[in-house]
């Protein structure tokens, strides 16, 4: 993939409605936006454009995502402080610095597709790999080779929604006593010779299920996410909106359980004094239901297919 050809490539999903629904965070003076999954900065470059005194910090595990980034913005990099880490660590990060806006584009990256060697499509054939920060120890292939049916089972079924995790996963231990995992391909053509045909002949490619189960665990995705989501709402000033685009049913519910338990108005005791502060949520919902692509933009960019996007605004300071 070449630097010119990247823009191209890389389309960022929902862009205009992203745009418009931090506008009214966005719209005072030198506003911050934290970007906490800045990935190829498609996002981040449409709205250093559109806010011309906005600064963004931008965070990303890959740091391959944060170089490309960085040429990718060209002068706008300037107005962005780009930091190589995990987004759970918002809080250590800001160091107790509020911002006007938080952006969350979750799941697996362009270039982390784009690049056959880093092992996430099931389309190329590459090392058994999934790491998104290539400094983290664990592997796919380790994980394939090394865990239990019972575990392989787990994670196949609860982060990959297969309902054929448990055929799956004893056919990898299986085979893996008599040849270790290297390649996603030998992944592949296990999957395919243990769904039955009539189940593959329906919703995409049969290995797409396990693949995103095995990206999840080895980059530990969802408790990542569990964690990072409370951060990034307690960095946001009063007026500040968060804003998640989503893309499987796991990702989307943490976003929708979090966004709700601080949205819902606390009922006082009975018989004690009623405090104001303590009886408003400190959110409301902008998006009272998680909002999809519409079928023209699915069609110029097929990864917006299964985006959920949510919007919760801060109202007031948690009690």
């Amino acid at each position: 993939m070449t630097e010119k050809s990247l823009p191209q490539q890389h389309i960022p999903v929902m862009c205009d409605r992203v745009i418009e629904l931090l506008s009214p965070a966005l719209n005072v003076s030198n506003p911050v936006l934290l970007d906490a999954t800045l990935g190829l900065g498609g996002h981040s470059e449409a709205l250093l454009k559109k806010f011309i005194n906005l600064k963004i910090i931008g965070i990303d595990r890959d740091q391959t995502a944060l170089d490309r980034a960085q040429k990718r913005l060209g002068e706008l990099a300037n107005r962005v402080q780009f930091v190589n880490e995990t987004y759970d660590q918002i809080t250590k990060i800001l160091e107790d610095k509020k911002v006007n806006a938080v952006l969350l584009d979750l799941g697996v990256s362009s270039i982390q597709l784009d690049e056959a060697n880093r092992g996430f499509s099931y389309a190329q054939d590459a090392p058994l790999d999934m790491r998104m920060n290539s400094k983290d120890s664990l592997t796919a292939a380790q994980i394939l080779n090394n865990y239990e049916a019972k575990e392989l089972t787990y994670i196949l079924r609860t982060y990959g929604e297969e309902k054929f995790a448990k055929r799956i996963a004893q056919e990898i231990v299986k085979q893996r006593s008599i040849k270790p995992f290297v390649t996603t391909f030998e992944l592949v053509k296990l999957i395919k010779d243990v769904i039955p045909a009539p189940a593959r002949r329906t919703g995409g490619n049969p290995a797409k299920r396990t693949f995103q189960a095995l990206r999840i665990a080895v980059n530990n995705e969802l408790q990542i996410l569990e964690k990072a989501i409370p951060q990034a709402m307690a960095a946001l000033v009063v007026g500040g909106r968060i804003l998640v685009l989503s893309y499987h049913s796991l990702e989307d519910r943490i976003v929708k359980n979090a966004f709700k338990s601080q949205s819902s108005i606390i009922d006082a005791l009975p018989g004690l004094p009623v405090l104001l502060s303590k009886n408003i949520a400190p959110f409301e919902l902008v998006t009272r239901k998680a909002e999809q692509a519409s079928n023209e933009e699915i069609s110029a960019n097929p990864r917006a297919t299964s985006v959920r996007l949510r919007v919760a605004q801060k109202v007031a300071v948690a009690a």
